[in-house]
């Protein structure tokens, strides 16, 4: 930090370039970066690294040890890079830190066993750019994250930080800002996709002596994490797009608002407004110009209705967290009844590399109508869980098969839920489309904020809709009769049918109070909450059918339809009374001889099955090694020549 606040643009522009000069340096030695975002936290990185600092102490060591944050493979942590090499190291613990460090600092040897792999040739990769992880994408979003101290403002300064904020207020307008927006093609990035340019000059044009700009960093999707990551690792790119936000509208003061559920990413967003105002980048003026703007951040208590735009307004008010009726919308009349721009975490973090970089640079990402980049937060039943970011049109089958490293346990992709709760399911058949606003809206789904959760073939797809109903209509703030009565209704609907009382006609009945839902709600959340119903209705119909006809769940998920999962599981339905019972008492041996001497299909089976029933045996596990070993036995005595399954395969 400069021993004095900053107070022109020259004095900037040299604290700047000293910043670089000494990063630079420092980027020619030898560097430990330990990921510190919430998910390697919670896995010990935090005692990682301050092994490591134990290790460089004790050997007398001038090797830098850094805290960053989020890397990526959040599955994998604790996370380590080792720079100058850009070697990638996963799993690290507190033991293991001494022999990275003796091995690869001090010896040059890289750590094979702990390196991370490539997903297509299992072998460590000398370089993490290189891997089948990172190689297709591409960082605008989370550029130094992972890179950088959050909680060292130099740094962001040495990695080119605030240097769009410099040049805004050196040599731009704002109009020349807004035209520079609309030449990106940056469209909002939480969820809607609203063109940003449009926004900003509609808040831009409207006549008010005070403006606000908002950040609505209240993520409330279950598996979401993007703008958590964001915040925690690089909370500077969010303070220098708003502040170049409000420069372009006319405001003076800006909120974020954070959900009190994340206590690091507040922690550090707080000390990085505190950072910029000590150095004259936040408050009266900035970096000695004529444009002030400060920065406060508000705390949500979880609502989800909140991520609604009006609803989060209300909330600020300290009113109650529910929509408004628009018109008017907040360009006009927002905060406080003023005019008020709000922009999301992503959204923001994109301006500065827009800015500072050129539009045509950041257009030349992503299709047509479509452009930058996007990051989704990977989750569910798939190898590589963590922070992505790629361009968007990426194939689906790209992202989860090159980046995410494929299936779970090699099952067998099922479908995406994209965009939480307001997304919708995305099948196997259609594993080719680009991730695209345009294309996703097409299938019965949205972009979103970016999370997506995998599904396999174990997944139930009417109890995957009734499960995000669920959520949404808890969360419903209960403003308007659609959204509360309508969500409910449909729940009621999704509840007989998993419990075994569906009845000809709910399908129908789901898709007709989806529609009065969508097209008539208040906002946002009644608006899309229909959507994983309708869109796994719309790919997944024959499921419903079964659990309405049949009264089966082929993948022994509803409770109401399933006795056993064995049961569940055979491709024939075969029925044979007494067999749940013997397989609930464990007396394995006696339930497959009564199902080979009562089996009414015997000779179809014989054909055709693959013993899936003990695949899904929740009393016969690989460590059950008794009952395993009685089964064999008894299929020995019995000499009974059958495929054996793949529970006593390794037995």
């Amino acid at each position: 930090m400069p021993k004095k606040k900053i107070s022109s643009l020259e004095e900037f522009f040299d604290f700047a370039d000293s910043c670089r000069e000494s990063l630079s340096r420092k980027r020619q030695s030898q560097e430990i970066h330990v990921c510190t975002g919430g998910g390697c936290i919670a896995s010990g990185s935090l005692e990682t690294a301050a092994a490591f600092e134990a290790a460089v102490k004790q050997a007398g060591s001038d090797i830098t040890v850094k805290q960053t944050g989020c890397m990526g493979p959040c599955s994998k942590g604790p996370v380590v890079r080792v720079m100058p090499a850009n070697t990638l190291y996963e799993g690290i613990t507190k033991d293991r830190a001494e022999t990275i460090f003796r091995q690869h600092l001090q010896e040059g040897t890289v750590v094979a066993e702990w390196a991370q792999k490539d997903q297509a040739t299992g072998e460590p990769t000398a370089e993490d750019t290189q891997s089948s992880f990172f190689a297709p994408q591409r960082l605008i979003t989370l550029r130094n994250s992972g890179n950088i101290d959050p909680l060292n403002i130099e740094e962001y300064l040495a990695s080119e930080g605030y240097q769009a904020l410099a040049k805004v207020l050196k040599e731009m307008s704002p109009e020349d800002v807004i035209s520079e927006m609309e030449v990106s093609g940056l469209r909002g990035r939480g969820g809607a996709g609203f063109p940003t340019w449009l926004k900003w000059k509609f808040t831009s044009q409207a006549e008010a002596k005070t403006k606000y700009v908002l950040c609505n960093a209240d993520e409330g999707d279950p598996g979401a994490f993007m703008d958590r990551s964001v915040l925690e690792g690089d909370p500077h790119s969010i303070i220098e797009g708003m502040a170049i936000a409000a420069y372009t509208v006319g405001a003076s003061q800006g909120y974020v608002y954070v959900r009190a559920e994340y206590p690091l990413a507040i922690a550090r967003l707080q000390k990085a407004i505190e950072q910029a105002r000590a150095m004259g980048l936040l408050g009266k003026p900035v970096l000695g110009t004529r444009f002030s703007f400060d920065l406060e951040i508000r705390m949500g208590s979880g609502a989800f209705v909140c991520g609604e735009e009006t609803a989060l307004i209300n909330s600020i008010e300290g009113k109650r967290g529910e929509p408004r009726p628009r018109p008017p919308f907040p360009a006009q009349k927002g905060l406080w009844d003023k005019p008020t721009l709000l922009n999301n975490v992503e959204t923001y973090a994109n301006v500065a590399p827009i800015i500072r970089d050129g539009a045509g640079k950041y257009a030349s990402v992503g299709t047509d109508t479509s452009k930058g980049t996007k990051v989704f937060a990977l989750a569910g039943s798939i190898n590589n869980t963590g922070l992505v970011e790629v361009p968007i049109g990426t194939p689906l089958g790209d992202l989860i098969y090159d980046v995410g490293g494929g299936v779970l346990n090699g099952r067998a992709f099922k479908a995406a839920q994209i965009g939480g709760p307001s997304g919708g399911c995305i099948p196997k058949q259609h594993l080719s489309v680009p991730l695209d606003y345009g294309s996703l809206e097409k299938l019965g789904s949205i972009m979103g904020s970016g999370g997506m959760i995998v599904m396999d073939d174990t997944s139930c797809m009417v109890d995957v809709a009734r499960y995000f109903l669920e959520f949404v209509q808890e969360e419903s703030c209960g403003k308007c009769a659609p959204c509360r009565v309508g969500t409910k209704r449909m729940l009621e609907t999704l509840d007989r049918i998993c419990e075994g009382e569906g009845k000809e006609g709910d399908i129908e009945l789901l898709e007709q109070l989806g529609a009065m839902v969508k097209d008539t709600s208040l906002c946002g959340l009644g608006q899309t909450a229909p959507n994983p119903v309708l869109s796994t209705i719309r790919h997944f119909r024959e499921e419903y059918e079964s659990h309405i006809r049949d009264r089966h769940c082929d993948a022994g998920i509803c409770a109401g339809l399933v006795r056993a999962s064995c049961q569940s599981a055979c491709p024939a339905n075969v029925d044979i009374p007494g067999f749940v019972a013997l397989v609930a008492e464990g007396r394995y041996a006696e339930a497959l001889k009564l199902h080979r001497e009562r089996n009414p299909f015997a000779a179809v089976c014989a054909r055709v099955c693959f013993h899936t029933c003990e695949d899904k045996c929740q009393r016969i596990g690989m460590d059950d090694s008794v009952a395993v070993r009685g089964i064999k036995r008894f299929l020995v005595d019995q000499e009974i020549t059958i495929q054996v399954p793949k529970v006593l395969q390794s037995d």
